[in-house]
């Protein structure tokens, strides 16, 4: 008689715990037990319980391999969800086996998994766990499709359509989420089909929900979302949220129209991966010498910066032609500007020339620093207006949730539990496909954000996007590359490239010491089928099979394999928070960060007053309908698993254990570094210190 000491830890969300029956049934390479009750007197599998039994088996059952939970009815009791964490198995000899779960099971089911040591296929050699790694992908597959939300766009997980329910009462409306007057806002059902594990956590739920609904019905009370008129003040913007204040948000307000503070956010705002080095002017921007002479500074010339490499552009030409929309009955209206800056002696970078179109002419006269106030200011926010989408949706949207969410799809699609990127990946994943699904019902979807607060609407913001992908490549996700591409590498002040070099570099080091681990060398990157398997499903369904993206169709090498997996992880973590965090602190001052437009771009100069300022920026309904959603998405979030915190127990292995914590020593460091540095800084920049990036794209 063999006896097993078994360990069954259910998850601490709420409603983790379950009163269905659960069984077991242990698999070692010299027998099977037979399938045993797991009960004691009293409660078992509450809510962040840890239980405790013993399995009597009638021999020894060798090397444990697999165990199998069995889920089912207990008496008259309806079934529940259990959300299982992990069950440990202490052997006979003493050995503990660990087998992961982190995952809910709904039904009534059987659930069968693997002894948590990482293991490519090439490592596995029985039959029984070829099968089983075959069997969990092909299940996987079999229920996570890929769908095309937008055709150009990255595809996304199939789930059942969403439509909103029909008032049946109109006496007793049944609250779904919807504010008056504001009913894109909050749709709870709009997720309800997905996978339990794909889902926020109860308390996620419930603050992302909990905190939207009241502050958009203060706003409703207070006339706010109704109000379709310009605004009389700008001071006036203040009072949508008078209580929230933060040391950058009142910079901001204070600063806002600056020329050094413009051009501060193209090196440390929330879009800071835009400009790149000019070395010659464009002939579509005829900037010459006699315009911008007066802004370089005593002894030098245009020519000269351009030479010494001071010279800047900012180039939104991927917005030409882009059609536009009415908001509130009102015509809007959007440019493609280029904006010119130059790094002067005094460390600041400034804009010295803006031009609202793409095509020079006589319509489209240089604006000048020199020019009238006005004219300067309103130069200057039709600029912000194209950072507006330009961030929206390609440095975020599609730049991060999107590409992430097909990340985490072919990881789940194409690894098994057991095999090491998977666990390596799966922290990463977390939430994304939720807050995705958010998204696609709050912001791409008819009447939805795009079409109610931006001057594009949805279908020129899904145009943007789709010639935002059509255009991106392998190097521009690599970016210590990138940098020296836009010749930025050596800019001063650039706060963003410095915290975010020294994040890669950790992360880089960290999947270096995993990916070494498992894979000795590069004939075992070349040979395992299903890493190949999950780099080609993200070059088809992610990228569209689009050669010209220089996205990999296989991985041949272990550096090849490092630099993709240090890529992946840091798109789905750090470079979110850094595109992500400072949304509010930036737009909650509406004109530094206007959606947008509702005069067209002025043709001549010597028009512009405070009052046609006024009457060209968002209405009020506008502007608060995107800062509510903007408030939302950049409060701290919920039940927050920061970079580098692991709880759930994926690797058991000691050495990938040691990469673990030596990786959070590593951004302690990076943390401690950046908080020495702002404390010198007027302006502090912290949306890439660790302990502000989350693990994955949650929020």
């Amino acid at each position: 008689m063999a006896t097993y000491k078994v360990k069954v830890a259910t998850g601490t969300d709420f409603l983790s715990g379950t009163i269905d029956s659960i069984s077991l049934t242990i698999v070692g390479t010299q027998g099977e037990s037979h399938k045993q009750l797991l009960n004691h007197f009293g409660r078992d599998f509450a809510t962040g319980a840890v239980n405790e039994y013993t399995v009597q088996c009638q021999q020894d059952l060798g090397e444990l391999i697999i165990i199998r939970l069995h889920k089912e009815r207990y008496s008259f009791f309806p079934k529940n969800s259990w959300y299982c964490n992990y069950v440990q198995i202490c052997a006979p000899n003493g050995r503990i086996y660990h087998f992961p779960a982190y995952q809910w099971m709904d039904g009534y089911e059987t659930l069968a998994l693997r002894e948590a040591t990482g293991k490519t296929t090439a490592d596995d050699t029985l039959p029984i766990l070829l099968e089983h790694r075959q069997e969990e992908i092909r299940a996987k597959q079999d229920f996570y499709h890929w769908r095309v939300f937008v055709p150009g766009l990255p595809n996304y997980v199939n789930i059942p359509s969403y439509h909103p329910p029909v008032r049946r009462n109109p006496n007793r409306p049944e609250w779904n989420g919807y504010v008056p007057g504001f009913p894109i806002l909050i749709n709870i059902k709009a997720t309800r089909f997905l996978n339990s594990n794909l889902r926020y956590s109860f308390i996620k739920t419930a603050s992302f929900f909990l905190r939207l609904g009241p502050m958009s019905l203060k706003l409703k009370l207070r006339g706010l979302l109704d109000c379709k008129r310009s605004w009389k003040r700008l001071k006036d913007i203040k009072k949508i949220f008078p209580a929230y204040k933060s040391v950058i948000s009142e910079y901001v307000a204070e600063h806002w129209a600056e020329d050094s503070f413009f051009g501060y956010q193209y090196l440390n705002g929330i879009n800071p991966g835009l400009i790149r080095r000019c070395t010659q002017i464009p002939d579509k921007f005829p900037v010459t010498d006699d315009m911008v002479a007066p802004f370089l500074g005593e002894g030098t010339c245009l020519q000269a910066e351009l030479e010494k490499g001071n010279i800047y552009l900012a180039d939104y030409r991927i917005l030409e032609g882009i059609s536009t929309v009415e908001l509130n009955g009102h015509k809007q209206y959007q440019c493609a500007p280029l904006c010119l800056l130059h790094f002067g002696p005094e460390g600041n970078l400034m804009p010295i020339a803006i031009q609202l179109s793409q095509t020079p002419g006589p319509n489209s006269p240089i604006f000048l620093p020199s020019d009238s106030e006005w004219d300067w200011l309103l130069a200057k926010t039709w600029v912000r207006n194209a950072e507006f989408f330009c961030h929206e949706a390609i440095s975020h949207l599609l730049g991060t949730h999107l590409i992430a969410e097909a990340f985490c799809l072919a990881v789940l699609r194409q690894l098994p539990m057991c095999h090491p990127l998977y666990k390596l990946l799966i922290p990463h994943t977390r939430y994304t496909v939720q807050i995705n699904s958010i998204g696609r019902a709050i912001l791409l979807n008819e009447e939805g954000l795009t079409d109610r607060g931006t001057s594009l609407g949805l279908k020129g913001f899904a145009e943007l996007m789709v010639r935002a992908l059509s255009e991106m490549t392998y190097d521009s996700f690599y970016l210590p590359n990138d940098f020296v591409e836009r010749g930025v590498q050596d800019l001063p002040g650039y706060y963003y490239r410095d915290d975010c070099l020294a994040v890669w570099d950790a992360l880089e080091r960290y999947v270096t010491e995993i990916i070494t681990y498992y894979y000795p060398c590069d004939a075992a990157v070349e040979g395992d089928p299903e890493l190949q398997s999950w780099v080609q499903e993200i070059f088809k369904e992610c990228l569209l099979g689009r050669e010209s993206s220089g996205f990999p169709v296989c991985l041949r090498t272990v550096p090849e394999l490092i630099r993709y997996v240090t890529i992946v992880i840091y798109t789905c973590s750090a470079k979110h928070s850094a595109v992500n965090a400072g949304q509010l602190e930036f737009t909650s001052w509406m004109p530094n960060f206007p959606s947008s437009m509702r005069n067209p771009p002025v043709q001549a100069k010597g028009l512009t007053t405070l009052e046609t300022f006024l009457d060209t920026l968002p209405d009020v309904k506008t502007t608060c309908i995107i800062l509510l959603v903007l408030w939302t998405l950049s409060r701290e979030p919920d039940d927050k698993r920061t970079l580098g915190h692991f709880p759930d127990i994926h690797f058991v292995e000691d050495v990938p254990r040691r990469s673990m914590e030596t990786f959070r020593q590593r951004l302690a460091q990076i943390s401690h570094n950046i908080r020495q540095r702002n404390k010198c800084l007027p302006i502090p920049y912290y949306y890439l210190d660790p302990v502000l990036i989350e693990n994955s794209i949650s929020i």
